[in-house]
């Protein structure tokens, strides 16, 4: 091998390192910015001794209430993680050709053992556009890839205590929608999903699972006319379009798309016997979502569809202070209402969030990976600690 060809190489080499390294120190001094940012938010927070409670549709108007949740976070335990955008990446396309890690998500691998630390940059590539895969057709300039999330997790002999910190971002004008704002009432909201492993891809992508090709806004998204001349209109309730569901709730899913056929099975629903079968079995993912301009609080489950109604409910306080947003969940850790998931001592669930910041709304939101929520557990990515 020619000598000036190592020597290239080896510069090459040299350049590449010292960009890597100089990227790796950028990112450091973002995150602990950041981390910085969202304490000093939480702390003025608890000096204040009050919640600012979001009942405004205006972000700006937002009026001063007691708090009514009664913590101690000195006792919870902290966790770190990135939500990221993901475009059009469906469980299909996880599941799909190309997906290079299908291999080992379908040996059981979970997906934050191979991106768990590269969530911002995978978020940065599909919301520019810039993405290989083409994971997002419809680019809303502006936008940002990622949002670092604290999480504190708490409990006492009755209720998890779930409280979600992160930076508020710069508005971006959505160019495909009249104002800009895709729900203009509300300028934020979040949802989290809590799963057994019986629910097939939870224990490995969380609530991947429930994120189809064929639903609301996805590429394979059927027509209006389709659905309102399908035999499943009924029992779908499809005036809102195809919204989440499971494998379990479906006879089938297509993955491979031969022959043109579209991906996802939102038609391919098994009859009520069979589904009530799968219910009873706890085969379903149980959802909490809060609406920051409403004030609305669902509890509710997926299965066949997002059903958010029949759930124990949930206490939430929301406040945005200082640039940071702050949401306290506090839910009952034993519950005997439907599509609920118990929560006990020595037992790990799945878990996953996503938070739809700056007005958004349908799959343009953020998601994280999955990860293992649990109580008095270190090996848990989310573990909720004693009171």
């Amino acid at each position: 091998m020619p000598k000036e060809y190592i020597e290239g190489l080896a510069r090459v080499e040299a350049r590449e390192a010292k960009e890597a390294a100089e990227l790796k120190v950028q990112k450091k001094v973002s995150k602990e910015k950041m981390e910085q940012q969202i304490a000093d938010a939480v702390k003025l927070a608890v000096a204040n001794s009050h919640t600012l409670q979001l009942a405004s549709l205006d972000p700006d108007e937002q009026a001063e209430t007691s708090s009514n949740i009664d913590v101690d976070w000195s006792k919870s335990s902290a966790q770190d993680i990135t939500v990221f955008y993901p475009g059009t990446a469906s469980i299909e396309w996880i599941l799909g050709r190309k997906h290079g890690g299908k291999r080992a998500f379908s040996k059981g691998d979970r997906c934050v053992e191979c991106h768990g630390e590269e969530t911002d940059v995978i978020g940065q590539t599909i919301v520019s556009g810039e993405s290989e895969k083409n994971l997002e057709p419809n680019v809303i300039p502006g936008k940002r890839g990622s949002i670092p999330v604290q999480i504190d997790a708490t409990h006492d002999n009755e209720h998890l205590y779930l409280r979600f910190s992160w930076v508020d971002g710069e508005h971006a004008p959505v160019p495909f929608v009249e104002g800009g704002k895709m729900d203009p009432e509300n300028p934020m909201k979040l949802a989290y999903m809590l799963a057994t492993d019986d629910v097939e891809f939870a224990d490995r992508a969380g609530c991947w699972g429930s994120c189809h090709a064929d639903v609301d806004t996805m590429p394979f998204e059927p027509s209006g006319e389709s659905l309102l001349n399908s035999d499943l209109a009924q029992r779908l309730n499809l005036n809102a379009g195809i919204t989440k569901y499971i494998k379990e709730s479906r006879e089938k899913l297509e993955i491979k798309g031969r022959k043109k056929k579209p991906l996802g099975g939102w038609d391919k629903l098994k009859d009520d016997a069979e589904i009530q079968t799968v219910n009873d079995s706890g085969l379903f993912m149980d959802l909490i979502r809060y609406k920051s301009g409403t004030g609305e609080i669902e509890d509710g489950k997926i299965l066949e569809k997002r059903d958010m109604h029949g759930g124990q409910g949930s206490e939430v306080e929301a406040s945005l202070k200082a640039g940071t947003w702050s949401v306290v969940i506090k839910r009952k850790l034993r519950s005997d209402s439907p599509g609920d998931v118990n929560i006990e001592p020595g037992k790990v669930y799945n878990f996953g969030f996503a938070i739809h910041d700056d007005y958004s709304s349908a799959r343009y939101h953020h998601v994280s990976l999955g990860y293992k929520l649990a109580l008095d557990n270190p090996d848990a990515e989310i573990n909720a600690t004693q009171q």
